[in-house]
């Protein structure tokens, strides 16, 4: 025989055995040890790359592997292996991520038309027996109950424990990869295997306690980070990227069980360093760390002590309905358009990110929570935020509520149209009153929502034109006294 064609026949051979172990066959295949190193980069899009280390004994030629204890929400897509005891010699040539875990359900699939057994106690002898039967349908998928064939006569829900004979093929205990390796080199590889993943992911939330004049809080930033992904890592290095990471998404992702909690905190020097990662930052933990499944850990970031902090009451009296009047002809010459009043002044708090106040770091996207201490000196909840992602040196302003002391109202006093309904002009008086017993400093915000093309005629107080729909007005408001603020509006199109 031509040797060539020997040879062609013979390699035909192999991948057919290797193709045959692959989906199950008789060839036992090669398990890869367990992880030796793991490190985890983790994203705020519920998304993960794990790089890991492990052994595998391979032989020379093509072989069958599996590697055990893969997170269930692995992208089989993304999966990058290499030797590192000698890269050229092996080469991944098939890959199948199987994730077909025993259930109930599974297993009465797999055993409709065969034979099973039922063990029902024998009044007799007060012992179980085995009663054999076959068993039609599982009682999944809407068919109402268990059927199954006993001595001759079909029984509905019958009794007695029902007994499989054997695990059926195609079931795994947990998810698993399984390839199909080429080597040329027999033997001990170290390997290195990374993939991304789903059902990990971290958010940043803060905690502050501010002083009882509002001048000053101290804030400490903690991460949260919640494995949902089907496996646990131990001893693992973790590095968490913060930014709008622009990610494709095929398909939704699936739902995961409820997490449980499990604080950690450490004092001491900071936990966390931070460096840039293309147009992201980079938080690397200084030491390794356990992450369970189905766990929440929680790890300190930053924390900043005496950050000088100011307080500032806002008056917003025209309700968001002027969003979708702004620039709209269809309005902007009735009269009865932005007469409505929102009476309630918000309460804010700003402090600027920067170094010198023991922050300067770029704080990632979060909830922030602040607390303040009552007369008896205990802790008090008073408001939260959601804050973006903040580079260093840059503001921070929340909004707590609403300041049960001040009120504001908002009137249209006078409205003309004129020049044939090209020019209008409105005048508007805002009233806020004080009913605390000392003086506070507050800002009335006014939008010019009728047209782009306006000038104040006239004003009863110094104002500032913020952008092209906004005026503010600075205002001092005396302890239980009021302000009023006035001006007039001309509008021409």
């Amino acid at each position: 025989m031509n040797m060539r064609i020997m040879g062609f026949l013979l390699t035909a051979a192999s991948t057919l055995c290797a193709t045959a172990a692959l989906a199950g066959g008789p060839e036992e295949a090669v398990k890869g040890g367990d992880r030796s190193s793991v490190d985890l980069t983790v994203y705020n899009q519920n998304l993960s790359l794990i790089r890991e280390e492990r052994t595998f004994i391979l032989p020379k030629g093509l072989s069958t592997v599996v590697v055990p204890d893969i997170p269930s929400t692995i992208d089989g897509t993304s999966v990058h292996f290499m030797s590192l005891t000698d890269p050229p010699s092996v080469r991944v040539l098939e890959q199948n991520y199987q994730y077909d875990l025993v259930s109930q359900a599974k297993l009465l699939e797999r055993y409709l038309g065969r034979q099973v057994e039922f063990m029902r106690l024998d009044p007799a002898t007060n012992k179980e027996r085995a009663v054999p039967g076959t068993l039609l349908a599982s009682g999944y998928a809407g068919t109402g109950g268990l059927v199954a064939e006993i001595e001759g006569k079909v029984e509905l829900n019958p009794s007695g424990r029902l007994v499989l004979p054997s695990l059926p093929e195609g079931l795994i205990l947990k998810p698993q990869l399984t390839w199909m390796v080429s080597s040329t080199r027999e033997g001990t590889h170290k390997a290195e295997l990374s993939y991304l993943a789903g059902g990990l992911s971290w958010s940043c939330t803060y905690v502050a306690l501010m002083d009882d004049k509002g001048s000053s809080l101290d804030i400490t930033g903690w991460v949260t980070l919640t494995n949902n992904s089907g496996t646990s890592f131990h001893d693992a290095g973790l590095k968490l990227v913060a930014g709008d990471v622009n990610i494709v998404q095929d398909q939704a992702m699936p739902l995961y069980k409820a997490m449980r909690s499990d604080m950690a905190a450490e004092a001491g020097a900071a936990q966390f360093s931070q460096s840039n990662l293309f147009e992201y930052k980079l938080y690397s933990l200084q030491r390794r760390t356990n992450i369970g499944n189905n766990e929440t850990k929680q790890v300190e970031l930053a924390s900043a002590h005496n950050v000088k902090t100011k307080k500032t009451y806002v008056y917003d009296g025209l309700v968001d309905q002027w969003r979708t009047w702004w620039n709209n002809s269809s309005y902007r010459s009735q009269e009865s358009f932005g007469q409505q009043s929102n009476t309630k002044v918000g309460v804010y708090v700003a402090f600027k990110n920067e170094e010198k106040s023991g922050l300067g770091i770029a704080l990632p996207k979060g909830k922030v929570r602040v607390y303040e201490r009552d007369e008896e000196g205990k802790e008090q909840f008073v408001g939260e935020d959601q804050i973006d992602h903040t580079p260093k040196d840059e503001n921070v302003r929340l909004f707590l509520g609403n300041a049960f002391d001040l009120v504001g109202e908002r009137v249209q006093k006078d409205f003309k149209s004129y020049g044939n309904g090209r020019i209008v002009e409105e005048t508007i008086e805002i009233t806020m009153r004080n009913h605390k017993d000392e003086t506070v400093a507050a800002e009335v915000y006014e939008h010019p929502w009728r047209w782009s093309q306006w000038e104040i005629v006239t004003a009863s107080d110094a104002w500032t034109k913020v952008d092209q729909s906004t005026l503010k007005f600075p205002v001092t408001l005396p302890k239980d006294g009021e302000k009023k603020v006035r001006y007039t509006i001309r509008y021409s199109w």
